[in-house]
């Protein structure tokens, strides 16, 4: 099944892009430049991650135990 189809899977591709994107932009200014369009998708989520990131961090934990024992 596709991962827009189950909502475990996208919520899973979601936290995955917004901790990816946070760790790039911690690295490096690469997603500082382009605020608009398809690549501000990414500027976005990295800002989602700094901002809200022990959220994020408790929703991966809650994530990873959920699929490594009820699924």
């Amino acid at each position: 099944m596709s991962a827009l189809f189950n909502f475990q899977s996208l919520l899973t591709i979601t936290l995955l892009l917004i901790c990816t994107c946070a760790y790039i932009r911690s690295l490096t200014g690469l997603l500082d430049r382009n605020k608009t369009g398809f690549l501000g998708l990414f500027w976005k989520s990295a800002r989602i991650g700094e901002r809200k990131s022990q959220y994020i961090a408790v929703s991966c934990v809650f994530m990873a135990i959920n699929i490594l024992f009820w699924s």
